[in-house]
């Protein structure tokens, strides 16, 4: 293997990873929803398990991300014209004071067990 397939093998494997943290969901959770045991999710996001294509498509729909995201062909910032973010942007907008206070937080107190925990939930 390259110098390059490892990097780029390197850069879909933190992308997975990433991306099921993103998405709030376990190893645990991601195994059962692809019909397979913990320890090959792990083994994904290690790089010591190739994905199929089948897999790679069905992460990339459970984990609300595009295939070319997880392969590193997308770039790694989101799009400020992302019809998501709008979306969010005006739900918040939308939101009182004081709920918009305890939505913070809430993410704060989230991002404080996510790491408190290794992220890995």
């Amino acid at each position: 293997m390259t110098k390059l397939d490892s990097a780029k093998r390197a850069q879909i494997t933190e992308r997975l990873k990433e991306a099921r943290k993103l998405a709030g969901l376990s190893q645990g959770h991601v195994a059962k929803m692809l019909g397979l045991h913990r320890p090959s999710v792990t083994e994904m996001e290690g790089g010591n398990r190739r994905v199929s294509a089948d897999e790679l498509a069905r992460l990339a729909e459970i984990y609300d991300v595009s295939v070319a995201w997880l392969l590193g062909e997308a770039p790694e910032t989101l799009d400020a014209h992302d019809p998501r973010l709008e979306l969010a942007a005006r739900e918040l907008s939308k939101l009182k004071p004081d709920d918009l206070d305890h939505l913070l937080k809430l993410l704060a107190a989230m991002r404080i067990h996510s790491n408190a925990t290794g992220g890995d939930r």
